[in-house]
């Protein structure tokens, strides 16, 4: 049987049945339901609520309509308890209300997104939504959004014109910042860095109906800002139950707590002291409620829309109000003349009351430069029209403004009449405006709204309409051909209506009439404004009334940009909402003249800062009401600080413009005074809106804000900040002249006397006298100034000033933003002059940043006031800084321009002409001129007559260290003009021979020099002087400097400027504009033996130079030099040492850093000032500079080293503990050493052998006593441990048959005398004896030099034959005497028991021995040859040069490290470590060093951490003192303290010298040793985290051993700490260093720190912290964010590399860390180069491990696998699962160790054999 077919007919029959089945069903679901997507109260079981006991702060609210009652309440399914008190709820939600989170998805690291589901529960107002989506982006590192909608159907979101043109910039996870709860739903915001729960909706439920949305959250604080717009009593909100409506509305600021004009759902909370806060933004516009609670709690409540939440993390109060205005829009800067005074009142009835209003002002001398006119000037009110009898001359009334530089400002209201006009005429605006269809409409979308304001009916403008804005714009473009004018004001646009809603009223439905009203004014919400179902383009008025006026203000904006075009012009609205202050500013309302009102505009203006409208302030006097003459005196002296400063009164009240009371009438003179004020720093005020425009910064600033660490600031409201810097103390009070006042913690100087107030910190009785107001400038501002006058338009001709008020470190800071006034983006086109100003050291700069505008006026910094200036100055001078091409000049100011206030300690500075946006240096010389001097005499017995012979100034100090004997300014040499290319500049450089020669005859000047400056590369220079006629010696140490120079100056970090004369080289980072080098002061000398040159450094704060004894890490500028020349001499102050290093690094005030390296090995001084100031002398070469910019001083040593050579990657074994001394009888003695350390298990891998081991001190030679020793050495070795032994390089002469000396001799290699003097060796004496003699050791030391010490020759190391000859002795000892691993040399300075040679006589110039200038050098009386070789030595470069031993004895060292470290790893095979006594810049590309023959003494600890820190800086990581002290007895506590610290010397040796007891760790006790075995322990633990700061020393210039300021470079609190460090960025070693001490007071840097030996977080921060330190104790802590490697320790490294890697993963706050680790064989030849190696880097984040493998190239055997993680800051939720998944995706169950009191995670893998050099991850969880 066939298929029936359907006929068409039937077809079309069914289908349509079809259609309206489901139509059918539609609406029955509609009906049942009420909405689409809504739900009703579906409970068909009793519902019983699950009521929690809970604190009663932390109810929320369930019923928060009227008409509460237990069976009400019950009927919500919540919970009711009644109370004695009724603020708290008696009906509250219980905890099966809200919503279940059905599923989550994270489609990225930083989105997470899920779907919501209604728990069934009764509902509060019907029409509950039964599904929502949650969506939460991590959108920048500052910023969360979380948005909660309806996951069916689309709802109103506000349209925000600035929020959506946002891009996110998504670098942190959420994960680290939100948490969601699954049932009931809610959310967890926690800082990321601490953890801490900043917004926690956990503690009620999502509520979210159709008509009425409730969330609410827990708050860390009650220290909560913001919400409006209210009038809020005080500026931190009372959370006692306090509820605000938030809704636009035309209402009164009378106190009352309801809804005002703007609509502003954000507020700020501040957490805690540390000054982190955050801000919590509800992007919404429906009329809305928000209620504070003491839990402390927040509520919202809204009835439409979406709820859409910003967080915004702030590390300050500051930062949070940037961040915030990042997503609304930062504020338009307004024109400079609307900072002025303004003058306004409603109804002056007629142009010629306010003209005669604007002439007695004028006439008083009233600064003012705005009129406004109100309503009255209209025809019948109307917009768009004047009134032709009263105001017949508005048309030309700007005219008669302008021609006194005065403005016009008049009003516009959205309403527009339907009246017809004077004359029954039409009103073309409204007819216009029906033509477009501009207007809100009625329900149906077609009638217009009629409702009634100023000109009775009227129609409101529809601003959401493009129509409408095409009209508005055209009627105003219109409206200002009619009647010119400056600037509009747009007000009643909330919007505002006289009838309820409309003429007709409103009609009954859910928008008129919702579920629920929040608690606005009258509580109806069409009162006073429109029907909530009128229609709008962007929606329903009920939607969209609070954006009236945003509207309104977007699309004035169209309008003034048409009139106004080019000019920014002012706009000033009444209703806000947040993004108005993009293009408005705002007052306060409509106030009354009552001395309430006075106090709370202050509260108004700090929460519009927080809004961002900083263009903010109250009507001054009073709106309405009469004002009496002293409330209006008082707030004419508090309103002339307002931002917006108006005086404005109402219809019918007295006039009260200041004028009015009377030429004679102290509210004049009050008024007139501070408006002069204002106006004299309206130059600070333009800046703090340029400020605002470009970083977000507040403008009117709350005490908090900056002193947020104080807890007094947190309720300060009655004083308030311009920025930073200005305190404004009004008087609020009638008939007070004592007003109770808080002087935060700075130095402050009262504005009017510019003296400095003696109190900080406290409340003080401040006498405020009727006429006056207190002002006070902060320590450490600089404020731009200029000459008042009655108008901006005469002021801004006037000339400028500065007022410098220093700090209590003598500093000062600020900037000056400057333009036309009155042009649009002139940030963004660049027209406008940018000042950073800083005042450092007497020295102020001004450093234009930004010069793209030139004043037509010609403008000048005139005059110069600086306050706190502790003595007279009697020398300033001003220097202009040349730009380009041109050069910097000098002048000095005239004394009778220059004054001082002994009394105020004021320094006063006038005519100094400086001109508008050119850079200039000002410096002022404190006690005359005496720490600016220049030493022109830095020898011995300076007097008057040799000084003045020298061509220098004489003049006696009693300041101590000041030279009496000093250069004249012009002293030194003059600049020819420079040869500039891209990549430098040349110029030759002539000598000022109106002077002497430089006083030492035998050193002739050079009188022309040429100088080469090379840009090497962005952030290095060269700068090279010489002599271009003369072959001069030249350092022969190659630099790793790049083929191509730097030719983009952009692209360069610094400029370089010389100056003509006296001759100098200024070298500026551009950045800040800091001066980091300058040349440009007398004394510049270069003569053929002495070459001096000075510098001004650009802070105090200078580390480096050496090799020396320091007893700081930073140096003491007051007058300290320093002689470098290499020497064998123990460390002393002051002595010179083994090495020379002239390098310095340089921290600038703005915690930028640079290095100087001077290329020079001549004997030199360095000598340093407070000036601050430098100055090098030297005894030969050239000058040869190199500038290195960092910025961090991390990057300077990457960047030196980087010149210099890259250090040396040392062996493995190497970073094990080592053992030597001096004076070993025998071989049995190591052996029973070597015995004991390993019965005592203290790990051990290194043995030495010092020049006891060789027959009478001769080099290659094994002394018989110890000819077990190569047995020895072999059988140490195959149980894993090391050896090294020693090499002097003077080898003896004497012997008959010594093969060192013979074929050496043969080979030519000793140093020799020139040969026109003599062909002989230059000898000398050391350590070998003569052959076949007794040593008395009773005899004195020169006694047996002479007698028993054989003749030694030294080898030229600079030779090739030499480095073979070398070889070949190590070689031949290493395979016939006995084996070795690395090898230590000494001695090589060189140094020599005699002075210059046998017999003392120094054969040819004695002038080399005895220069024209000794530097103070240790035994400068004795000359160069004290202790080492005569000068007149000749040694032999490699290409064959001869130079002579006075240049390049202090580069002896430096010869001797690369052929040492060549033969090393040529006769070993592999890597070793050599270790030298003497170095030079780049001697760590080959060596480590250790820092010298110390002696045994308490400060030798400290003494040696500076030391460790300043090789650090030079290069040469691999470094440490020897343990215990190397002469004289070691005391027990000492050594054994000494043992802890030297635990953590990259360089672990302990060592002690011939005739002092031993000092190793078995001499002692058991407690010693036990003592030494633990913390050696930990070090053998750490070891593979030190070997891989070493390998990131080898191959990027890291410091392994790091001074905290490293790392904490912004705490200055780091600068000066010297007796802590750091290997690397995370661990911190805190020593004992003191006798008896069993405490240490150690700083706690800014970071998560947790304890090494407990494991938990000390809780502290950028704090110093009492540390107990028992004897068997040492403080470390490791440092959050990291994650060390590490693997437990053994007698030595060969066992301990064989374990298993463990890794301490130390979390951040936000829960991250990262880390690295880097393996190789431990001992082969260039490894690294050879890519021989495995690199592994590990990241931490969200409750997972990671591992990456960057390069992968281990051999088989050396391989490692994963052992135990340790996780630290794991939380003290129970973690029970870990799951390790290895390389081949296989997953390994763990269990892991949770100690929930420290926080720590223990998880050992060791039994999964998971192999390192392949990726794992690791996840834990909670049992949850």
């Amino acid at each position: 049987m066939g298929k029936r077919r359907f006929s068409g007919l039937e077809v079309s029959l069914m289908v349509m049945f079809g259609l309206i089945s489901v139509a059918a069903i539609a609406l029955i679901v509609l009906f049942a339901t009420g909405e689409p997507g809504t739900l009703t109260d579906d409970t068909t079981e009793a519902f019983v609520p699950q009521c929690p006991t809970i604190p009663l702060a932390e109810r929320v609210d369930c019923f928060p309509d009227a008409g509460a009652s237990k069976l009400q309440c019950e009927k919500r399914g919540c919970c009711w308890s009644p109370l004695d008190e009724r603020h708290v709820p008696w009906c509250f939600f219980s905890t099966n209300h809200g919503y279940t989170v059905e599923s989550v998805e994270q489609p990225s690291p930083y989105v997470m997104k899920a779907q919501l589901k209604r728990m069934v529960s009764p509902s509060l107002f019907g029409a509950d939504i039964k599904e929502l989506a949650f969506q939460a982006e991590m959108q920048t590192d500052k910023r969360l959004r979380f948005k909660i909608y309806d996951a069916h159907r689309q709802r109103f979101e506000v349209p925000h014109e600035h929020v959506s043109s946002l891009n996110s910039n998504q670098t942190s996870p959420i994960g680290n910042t939100l948490e969601l709860t699954n049932k009931p739903f809610g959310l967890t915001v926690r800082r990321k860095e601490t953890k801490k729960v900043l917004f926690d909706t956990t503690m009620g439920p999502l509520v979210f109906a159709d008509q009425y949305l409730q969330l609410s959250a827990k708050l860390p604080s009650n220290n909560i800002y913001g919400l409006g717009e209210h009038v809020h009593r005080q500026y931190q909100h009372d959370t006692n139950w306090k509820t605000w409506p938030i809704f636009t509305r035309d209402a009164f600021p009378n106190g009352g707590s309801h809804n005002l004009y703007g609509h502003y759902p954000f507020f700020l909370c501040l957490e805690d002291e540390s000054g982190k806060s955050f801000g919590v933004f509800l992007m919404n516009s429906n009329a809305m409620e928000v209620t504070l609670q003491p839990a402390p709690a927040v509520t919202y409540r809204t009835i439409g829309g979406v709820l859409d939440f910003y967080i915004l993390f702030g590390d300050t109060p500051e930062q949070v109000v940037q961040e915030f205005l990042e997503l609304i829009g930062r504020p338009v800067i307004p024109p400079y003349w609307s900072l002025g005074f303004q003058l306004s009142r409603w109804d002056y009835g007629s142009l010629a009351e306010v003209k005669k209003t604007v002439e007695r002002n004028r006439a008083a001398g009233i600064p003012y430069d705005i009129q406004y006119t109100d309503i009255d000037y209209m025809e019948d009110k109307k917009d768009f029209t004047y009134d032709r009898v009263k105001f017949s001359e508005l048309p030309e009334f700007s005219d008669y403004l302008h021609e006194k530089g005065q403005r016009y400002i008049l009003i516009l209201d959205p309403a527009v009449a339907t009246s017809k006009r004077v004359g029954n005429t039409p009103y073309e605006a409204y007819d216009r405006g029906n033509v477009k269809n501009a207007w809100v409409t009625e329900s149906d979308g077609k009638t217009p709204l009629l409702g009634e304001v100023w000109p009775g009916e009227t129609v409101f403008p529809d601003y959401t309409s493009q129509s409408c804005i095409d009209w508005w714009v055209d009627e105003y473009e219109r409206f200002s051909r009619e009647i010119k004018h400056d600037a509009l004001w747009i007000d009643m646009n909330e919007v505002a209506n006289f009838k309820k809603g409309s003429i007709k009223g409103c009609a009954d439905n859910n928008l008129n009439y919702p579920p629920y009203t929040p608690k606005i004014l009258d509580e109806v919400m069409y009162s006073k404004t429109l029907c909530m179902d009128a229609k709008q383009a962007w929606g329903t008025h009920y939607d969209v009334h609070s954006l009236y006026g945003y509207s309104m203000v977007l699309a004035t904006e169209k309008a003034l940009q048409r009139v106004f075009g080019g000019n920014r012009t002012l706009m000033l609205t009444r209703s806000s909402f947040p993004g108005v202050g993009k293009y408005s500013g705002h007052w306060l309302g409509d106030n009354a003249a009552n001395w309430n009102d006075i106090k709370w505009a202050i509260p108004g203006m700090l929460e519009f800062g927080l809004f961002g409208i900083p263009y903010i302030g109250a009507d001054i006097c009073g709106f309405f009401d009469d004002s009496s003459e002293e409330l209006c005196r008082r707030w004419m002296q508090v309103g002339a600080f307002y931002p917006f400063s108006r005086n404005h009164n109402a219809q019918g009240y007295k006039p009260q413009d200041p004028a009015v009371y009377g030429p004679d009438s102290m509210l004049l003179r009050t008024s007139k005074h501070y408006l002069m004020i204002r106006y004299t720093l309206l130059p600070y005020l333009y800046t703090l809106f340029y400020k605002a425009h470009t970083t977000g910064e507040t403008v009117v600033r709350p005490v908090m804000h900056e002193f947020y660490s104080d807890r007094t600031t947190w309720t300060v409201d009655r004083q308030f900040l311009w920025g930073k810097h200005l305190l404004i103390t009004p008087v609020l009070d009638p008939g007070v002249d004592i007003v109770n006042a808080y002087i935060p913690d700075a130095v402050w100087y009262d504005y009017e006397t510019m003296q400095q107030v003696a109190d900080r910190k406290r409340y003080v009785s401040m006498y405020l006298p009727a006429e006056k107001l207190g002002l006070h400038i902060r320590g450490g501002a600089i404020l731009p100034t200029q000459t008042p006058d009655v108008t901006t338009t005469h002021s801004r001709q006037k000339p400028m000033g500065l007022i410098v008020a220093l700090d209590d470190r003598d500093q000062a800071a600020g900037e000056l933003f400057w333009d036309d006034g009155d042009s649009r983006d002139t940030v963004k086109s660049g027209n406008h002059i940018h000042y950073q100003f800083s005042a450092v050291y007497g020295v102020l700069t001004l450093h234009v940043t930004r010069a793209g505008y030139r004043d037509p006026a010609n403008l000048k910094f005139e005059s110069i006031t600086v306050l706190g200036v502790s003595h007279a100055a009697t020398v300033v001078t001003v220097t202009h800084v040349g730009s380009g091409s041109s050069e910097n000049s000098t002048t000095s100011v005239p004394n009778n321009n220059i004054q001082y206030d002994g009394t105020k300690k004021v320094l006063s500075l006038s005519g100094l002409s400086l001109t508008l946006g050119e850079s200039y240096l000002v410096r002022w010389e404190l006690v005359a001129e005496e720490y600016q001097r220049f030493d022109c005499y830095p020898e011995d017995n300076a007097d008057e007559a040799k000084c003045k012979a020298r061509g220098c100034l004489w003049q006696q100090s009693i300041l101590e260290g000041v030279p009496w004997c000093f250069y004249p300014e012009d002293y030194g040499y003059t600049a020819t003009t420079p040869e500039v290319t891209d990549s430098g500049m040349t110029v030759d450089i002539t000598r000022n021979r109106k002077y002497r020669s430089s006083g030492r005859p035998d050193s002739p000047d050079i009188n022309t020099l040429r100088l080469e400056i090379r840009y090497h590369t962005s952030e290095m220079l060269q700068f090279k002087i010489w002599d271009p006629a003369t072959d001069r010696y030249e350092v022969p140490v190659p630099l790793s400097v790049p083929a191509n120079p730097e030719t983009d100056k952009n692209k360069r970090l610094y400029e370089v400027q010389v100056t003509k004369s006296p001759f100098g080289i200024q070298v500026i980072r551009k950045s800040t504009g800091t001066t980091i080098w300058d040349s440009s002061v007398p004394g510049f000398t270069f003569s053929d033996m002495f070459i001096q040159v000075s510098t001004r450094l650009s802070s105090e704060f200078v580390y480096g130079f050496g090799e020396t004894e320091h007893p700081t890490y930073k140096h003491n500028l007051t007058y300290h030099t320093w002689g470098m020349f290499s020497k064998d001499q123990p460390p002393g102050y002051k002595m010179n040492c083994y090495g020379v290093h002239p390098f310095y690094m340089g921290l600038e005030n703005t915690a930028d850093a640079h290095g100087v390296l001077l290329l020079n090995s001549n004997a030199m001084d360095v000598t340093f000032q407070p000036t601050p100031a430098l100055t090098y002398r030297t005894l030969g070469g050239i000058l040869d500079f190199y500038v290195i910019l960092g910025p961090t001083p991390e990057m300077v040593v990457q960047q030196y080293t980087a010149l210099i050579g890259r250090p040396v990657l040392p062996a493995y074994w190497s970073l094990g503990f080592q053992l030597c001394r001096y004076g070993y009888a025998n071989d049995k003695e190591i052996a029973d050493l070597y015995k004991d350390m390993r019965a005592a298990k203290i790990p051990y891998d290194v043995q030495y052998a010092d020049i006891d081991y060789m027959e009478r001190q001769l080099n290659f030679v094994l002394n018989p006593e110890f000819d077990g020793l190569p047995a020895l050495v072999d059988r140490m070795r195959v149980e894993g441990m090391r050896f090294i032994f020693i090499l002097d390089p003077a080898i003896s002469g004497n012997e008959t048959s010594y093969p060192a000396f013979d074929r050496g001799k043969e080979a030519d290699v000793f140093i020799k005398w020139p040969k026109h003097l003599s062909d002989d060796i230059v000898w000398g004496k050391v350590w070998p004896d003569f052959p076949n003699v007794t040593v008395n050791d009773s005899l004195d030391w020169d006694t047996q030099v002479e007698k028993y010490r054989s003749y030694t020759a030294f080898p030229d190391f600079f030779r090739n034959v030499t480095a073979e000859w070398w070889l070949k002795e190590i070689y031949d000892f290493y395979h016939n005497t006995t084996k070795f691993d690395g090898i230590w040399i000494d001695m090589n300075e060189p140094a020599s028991f005699v002075h210059g040679t046998v017999g003392g006589t120094c054969l040819g110039n004695q002038l080399l021995e005895f220069p024209p200038y000794m530097p103070p050098l240790e035994s400068q009386h004795m000359g160069l040859k004290h202790k080492t070789m005569c000068m007149n030595s000749e040694q032999i470069l490699s290409d064959g040069k001869r130079v002579r031993h006075y240049d390049v004895h202090s580069l002896y060292g430096w010869s001797h490290a690369k052929p040492t470290y060549d033969a090393l790893l040529s006769v070993t095979g592999k890597r070793g470590i050599v270790v030298t006594r003497s170095t030079y810049p780049s001697s760590g590309k080959w060596v480590g060093h250790w820092l010298g023959d110390n002696f045994v003494g308490w400060d030798q600890l400290y003494k040696s951490i500076i030391g460790m820190m300043e090789f650090s800086l030079f290069g040469i990581p691999y470094t440490g003192a020897d343990i215990c002290g190397f002469f004289n007895k070691a005391e027990y506590e000492m050594c054994l303290r000494w043992m802890q610290l030297g635990a953590f010397y990259p360089y672990s040796r302990n060592h002690n010298g011939k005739g002092n007891p031993r000092q190793d760790p078995v001499a002692w006790d058991t407690q010693f040793a036990e003592a030494s075995r633990d913390v050696l322990n930990i070090r053998y633990t750490l070891l593979p985290y030190l070997y891989t700061l070493m390998f990131e020393a080898h191959t990027k210039g890291n410091t392994v051993v790091r001074p905290l300021l490293h790392e904490f470079v912004k705490d200055k609190a780091t600068w000066e700490i010297y007796k802590q460090f750091l290997w690397g960025p995370a661990l911190l070693i805190t020593p004992a260093l003191d006798e008896g001490a069993r405490h240490v007071d150690g700083y706690v840097p800014d970071a998560r720190w947790y304890d090494y030996h407990t494991a938990k977080d000390v809780g502290v921060r950028g704090k110093v912290v009492g540390m107990p330190t028992p004897l068997n104790h040492t403080n470390l802590h490791i440092r959050g964010g990291y994650i060390l490697p590490w693997q437990k320790p053994e007698n030595n490294t060969q066992f301990s590399r064989k374990n298993p890697l463990g890794l301490i993963v130390a979390l951040s706050d936000s829960g991250t860390a990262q880390g690295s680790f880097f393996w190789d064989d431990g001992e082969g030849i260039d490894t690294v180069a050879k890519e021989q190696y495995l690199l592994t880097t590990f990241s931490a984040a969200e409750n997972s491990l990671t591992s990456k493998v960057e390069h992968s190239g281990l051999a088989v055997a050396d391989r490692l696998t994963l052992g135990v993680v340790k996780v630290w800051g794991a939380g003290t939720v129970g973690i029970t699962h870990v799951t390790l998944t290895d390389g081949t995706g296989t997953a390994h169950s763990l269990t892991p160790t949770h100690n929930i009191d420290t926080q720590e995670l223990i998880v050992d893998a060791t039994s999964k054999s998971v192999h390192v050099d392949q990726p794992f991850s690791m996840v834990w969880r909670t049992s949850a």
